[in-house]
């Protein structure tokens, strides 16, 4: 599905909180609203900005990350080629496995020898 990425239209297509930022920065950041909360409701991407303190500035900034998310998400995905095993990989696939195999065998006669000796 493919995303307006035009700023007119995404400002019908949100909807926008503000609250009060978190961190430090003392009274003025715990009596002003400046940070923005941007949902997209076709998409359902949420966008946050805490950066400035003004209001208007994270605004901006909340809109234009929100654009370049749906930039992102309208690029379509690369088609993935499916590619086989190659012969080395196999070979060191069989080599593990025998590896893993003697090493079982091993520690089957011991435990064998070990029960002989009780």
């Amino acid at each position: 599905m493919r995303y307006d990425t035009d700023p007119d239209i995404l400002k019908h297509q949100v909807t926008l909180d503000t609250y009060r930022s978190r961190g430090p920065g003392g009274q003025r950041k715990n009596k002003v609203e400046t940070a923005v909360r941007l949902k997209h409701l076709p998409s359902g991407i949420t966008v946050i900005a805490t950066d400035h303190r003004s209001q208007a500035e994270n605004r901006k900034l909340a809109f234009e990350r929100l654009r370049q998310r749906l930039v992102k998400l309208n690029q379509p995905r690369r088609r993935r080629i499916p590619t086989s095993v190659s012969l080395k990989a196999i070979e060191r696939r069989k080599e593990e496995k025998k590896a893993r195999s003697k090493k079982k065998r091993v520690r089957q006669e011991t435990l064998k020898t070990l029960k002989e000796w009780d």
